[in-house]
């Protein structure tokens, strides 16, 4: 059996189903009447504050922290892009004009790993570079038998250095000197992957020609562009964001003393102890990116996380302040980045 307020509310259930289709009388039918918005529906106050229920604020995934006024190191954003370590990376080139060869294992493919020393392709000294050096033999001999008449008023070094230039080319013209069939192994300089490659079999290249480009991608380092002379006497710590959400951080290993492209070349490396459980991000050489340099100069204001700073109508950079548990307040600030995560909300 049914209790009894059981049974009114499955009798007033029935009633609103059978009412559900009922016309009104004559007179009585109030036209399509807009239908009341539900006082749990977001809403914008009139003070400008916004009505979010708790269930629309988990829909939306909005999230609120706690924070307060606190000194954190003043930063600053320099433009950057990814290079080479000089130590862990290297170009091959061959020191004469001649013809690709494939190596023993083949010409090297982009990605391919490679040891240090190991031969990547060879090159067969062109024929075409013996006139050349007949010419310059020829001009070394008369360059020496005018030192040799300048006897005394010379340095006797400048006479030597010009004597073995002439022995040099001769033994290389003479017959087995090696100027024609020599063939020159193009060598690893040092332990990584093919970065770039330009070879092809039978490929005909210049002496100094960049054939090959090996790097170790676990030991990129950033070069930064300083307009502040005095900002790298300043660094106190920097962090790379190449992408949104992830922080690496750097470690500084100089900065130039000469303008490059009108800055100052300021470089760092990845702290690889600093950000040993962090997830492994790829960079490429000649990537641009951003870093954000901590200095020694405080400023004083509340860290926020980036994203929370919005654009109001007016353009102007606002938070969204929790005031009470479904209620949210715009507030008009003024912030300064503190890295590519967070910034310092320094009054508003």
């Amino acid at each position: 059996m049914f209790k009894r307020h059981q049974l009114l509310s499955t009798l007033g259930t029935v009633l609103i189903m059978f009412c559900a289709n009922a016309w009104a009388s004559p007179g009585h039918d109030h036209g399509d009447a807009p239908v009341a918005p539900s006082s749990d529906a977001p809403k914008r106050q009139p003070d400008g504050s916004v009505f979010l229920p708790k269930a629309a604020q988990r829909q939306l995934m909005v999230r609120t922290e706690v924070v307060s006024a606190a000194e954190h190191p003043q930063t600053v954003e320099l433009s950057g892009r990814v290079i080479a370590d000089p130590n862990a990376g290297g170009k091959v080139q061959p020191t004469q004009a001649g013809r690709i060869e494939p190596g023993p294992r083949g010409l090297p493919s982009l990605g391919q790993a490679v040891k240090k020393g190991e031969v990547l392709a060879f090159v067969r000294a062109s024929e075409s570079a013996t006139p050349e050096m007949k010419v310059n033999l020829e001009l070394a001999r008369k360059k020496l038998a005018r030192l040799e008449q300048l006897e005394g008023s010379v340095p006797q070094r400048d006479i030597d250095a010009t004597r073995i230039e002439v022995q040099s080319l001769t033994q290389r013209l003479s017959p087995g000197g090696g100027a024609y069939v020599a063939r020159e192994a193009l060598l690893a300089p040092v332990s990584g992957v093919i970065a770039a490659t330009l070879a092809v079999a039978g490929q005909v290249v210049d002496a100094r020609e960049v054939i090959f480009e090996v790097i170790d991608p676990a030991r990129l380092q950033i070069e930064a562009q300083a307009y502040d002379a005095a900002l790298p006497a300043n660094i106190a710590g920097a962090t790379l964001n190449p992408s949104a959400g992830i922080r690496i951080a750097l470690e500084l290993v100089g900065a130039g003393r000469m303008l490059k492209e009108g800055a100052i070349p300021v470089v760092f490396r990845v702290n690889v102890k600093a950000d040993a459980k962090a997830p492994p991000v790829a960079l490429a050489v000649g990537q641009s990116v951003k870093i954000f340099v901590a200095t020694r100069s405080k400023v004083k204001g509340h860290a926020v996380s980036a994203a929370s700073v919005v654009k109001n109508p007016s353009n102007q950079d606002i938070v969204w302040v929790h005031t009470a548990a479904e209620r949210f307040t715009p507030l008009t600030i003024r912030w300064v980045a503190l890295d590519g995560a967070r910034v310092a909300v320094l009054d508003g």
